[in-house]
């Protein structure tokens, strides 16, 4: 046993066919793997036990969660290097090198696969792994994407405390990516961002914007303050909700701000000259979205616009791909979905909205989740004392594979233009693309 990190690189790479890219250090000290790289630290035998009973991303997750599990060198660089194996799929769309690996070697009832998990069983000991960690959960309140559901899907996630939001985003409070100059600060990005929206959605005074999934409200009061637009903002955190309240009252902006703990499916008070949904359709899920485009065409009076920010997806064969993965549904956005920007538009299209203008801007959310790691980075002890050190730990990882998930193109972020077009067709936009009016012209 005084070699384990080198039992274990063996074995992986005998199954997987290739040389492992990152290099492994075992609880006894032991090391192997190339020089230079990144190491996977197995911090004690549960680990191990973890991945032998949850094969694959949860069982990586919760050892990552509960500590046990670590990255020594360059997150980044170590999520890179482990993507092409771990979690992109190939070509045809079936599985990730690894797991087609591992079922090639069970459907040929390959010897070695039963010699590697003799030898695995040995290394991990004969006990069971423990309880997952405390910030794992599994939503058992109904069908996929009801209210209820729903609400528990959002409450998991953002209402976490405020005071934790604002240690990695910054003062703006702002959580979808910034609009990125080479030397933008992270304030500057997500500002320069807000008012592309404004200006996309053509905002002027007195026009009545809502702001579906407002969050903590920034988009609201920048559209109320910097426009004069009357403002509805709609979130089901509660959190969320009383922090944007203060804000709005800070501001001055209670006579053109109102924000609810509010289902938008529940939003009754149309029309509407605008909408925004920022960050939010990811949670709307498939089954959900032609329901979703529906209701916001209707909220619009027309010649109305939709503004629509949203994570795509790759397209691929498999509808069950479109789930978020495991990780990410068990510790970060229980229920969400991700959807090809073809889906997307076309849905929108279905549902009676003129689609006018496609923006993709995958590398700033890169840019963005880059600067928010720094953040929680540079305040973990006091991001750990307000949620708890695995908490931390699954933000750490969530936003930096998000990062390198954008940069490798295995997802990307839209912002999709629509118009509820009148019968007459004059739509109110532009005539050349992408030439948004500047605040305070015409």
């Amino acid at each position: 046993m005084a070699d384990t990190a080198s039992r274990l690189t063996a074995l992986a790479e005998d199954l997987l066919g290739v040389p492992l890219p990152v290099a492994i250090r075992a609880w006894d000290g032991s090391e192997a793997g190339p020089p230079g790289a990144p190491v996977l630290v197995l911090r004690s035998r549960r680990a191990l036990r973890r991945l032998l009973w949850k094969p694959g991303e949860l069982g990586l997750a919760r050892a990552w969660v509960a500590g046990e599990l670590d990255v020594e060198g360059d997150l980044y660089d170590a999520l890179d290097r482990l993507a092409g194996l771990l979690w992109e799929r190939g070509g045809d769309g079936a599985a990730t090198p690894a797991a087609r690996a591992v079922r090639a070697a069970r459907a040929a009832g390959d010897p070695r696969l039963r010699s590697a998990a003799r030898t695995l069983l040995r290394l991990a000991g004969p006990l069971p792994p423990p309880r997952p960690p405390a910030e794992e959960v599994r939503l058992r309140t109904g069908p996929l994407h009801t209210r209820r559901r729903d609400r528990a899907a959002v409450s998991h996630h953002y209402d976490v405390g405020n005071d934790f939001y604002e240690l990695v985003l910054g003062p703006s409070m702002v959580y979808s990516c910034g609009y990125w100059t080479e030397d933008s600060t992270l304030e500057e990005a997500q500002t320069a961002k807000l008012d592309l929206i404004c200006r996309k959605l053509a905002l002027r005074a007195g026009d009545r914007l809502l702001d579906v999934g407002c969050g903590w409200g920034s988009l609201a009061v920048h559209a109320a303050r910097a426009y004069g637009a009357p403002v509805v903002g709609v979130t089901l955190s509660t959190e969320q909700a009383a922090h944007a309240r203060k804000r709005v009252a800070d501001e001055g902006l209670t006579d053109l701000v109102e924000i609810r703990v509010q289902d938008y499916r529940d939003v009754r008070d149309g029309p509407y000259d605008a909408v925004s949904s920022v960050g939010m359709a990811e949670h709307v899920g498939r089954v959900r979205y032609r329901e979703y485009a529906g209701h916001l065409h209707a909220l619009l009076g027309p010649g109305g616009r939709l503004l629509n920010h949203q994570i795509s997806r790759r397209p691929e064969k498999d509808e069950a791909a479109y789930r978020v993965d495991d990780f990410i549904d068990r510790y970060v956005f229980p229920d969400g979905e991700l959807a090809p920007l073809g889906r997307t538009v076309g849905t929108l299209e279905d549902a009676g909205f003129e689609v006018r203008d496609v923006e993709a801007i995958r590398e700033h959310y890169a840019l963005t989740l880059r600067r928010w790691v720094a953040n929680l980075e540079d305040h973990r002890a006091e991001a750990e004392r307000l949620t708890s050190p695995g908490r931390v730990r699954v933000w750490r990882l969530y936003m930096a594979a998000s990062a390198v998930s954008f940069e490798r193109n295995r997802i990307g972020v839209n912002q999709v233009l629509a118009v509820r077009t009148p019968d007459d067709g004059a739509s109110g936009l532009p005539l050349r693309p992408r030439v948004w009016r500047e605040r305070g012209e015409g």
